[in-house]
């Protein structure tokens, strides 16, 4: 090998270790929460912890049932009190909770507990096959595109777009987090449906302006999240493939 061969196999070394590194994804991770739960803050934390780790896709998803509690949770929906009841019903055990972890769309844990937490993602990758559909998210030209690759053998799935507010401080003024202001991290503010998967090569988009919603606007957006999973959204299952982007 001439000097000219052996710089050049240098620099593609060089290239190589300085590129940044791209983690294998292993888990998204749904927390359900409420303002007015006094066990949630340390979950709300350790969301935002876990959301530094690059190879997990952390999504704050508030829920409503406490705000009888005295304290109107100001980032919940509805929608996401029926999404934690129906991963009960899907799972069978009627385990519905704050603060409580979805895993994969299959395993649940206590939010606020880190170590339950990396043993039920070692679980879902030793049972099953989380996230092993390369899905791509990309924005330009005023559009969202999603990309989903063909699979063999593959499960019926939906594809939902999720737009994130990365940090959301809120005052809380009463109930049993009263007086506290609180962060809160990667918090979906939405859940729009692109449509259904079957296992072949599909493609969908959406116009950036249709992404808020009346309890948003499209400055309170960061990033947007696409999840492809398994069942439907009254039984949901196993997720397929994930992939988050900055809005902007």
């Amino acid at each position: 090998m001439n000097y000219r061969h052996i710089a050049f196999a240098a620099a593609i070394i060089c290239m190589a270790l300085n590129a940044p590194a791209r983690a294998e994804p292993r888990a998204v991770i749904e927390l359900f929460t409420s303002q007015g739960c006094s066990s949630c803050p340390a979950a709300d934390k350790l969301l935002g912890e876990l959301a530094h780790d690059p190879s997990l896709l952390t999504m704050s998803l508030a829920v409503d049932y406490w705000d009888y509690l005295g304290w109107k949770d100001t980032l919940a929906l509805h929608g996401h009190t029926v999404r934690q009841r129906a991963y009960a019903d899907a799972r069978g055990d009627r385990e519905v909770y704050t603060p409580q972890v979805v895993i994969n769309g299959v395993v649940h844990a206590l939010g606020s507990d880190k170590a339950a937490i990396e043993k039920a993602i070692a679980q879902t990758r030793s049972t099953a096959a989380p996230l092993s559909l390369p899905v791509t998210i990309a924005v330009a030209d005023g559009k969202v595109t999603v990309n989903v690759p063909a699979a063999a053998n593959a499960q019926s799935a939906e594809v939902w777009l999720c737009p994130i507010t990365a940090k959301a401080p809120v005052a809380i003024g009463r109930g049993e987090n009263g007086g506290k202001t609180l962060t809160y991290n990667n918090v979906v503010r939405r859940w729009v449906k692109l449509g259904d998967w079957s296992g072949k090569a599909a493609s969908f988009s959406v116009p950036v302006a249709d992404l808020p919603d009346g309890g948003y606007s499209l400055q309170d957006i960061n990033e947007l999240t696409v999840v492809v999973q398994s069942g439907v959204a009254a039984k949901p299952g196993l997720m397929l493939g994930a992939a988050t982007t900055a809005l902007r």
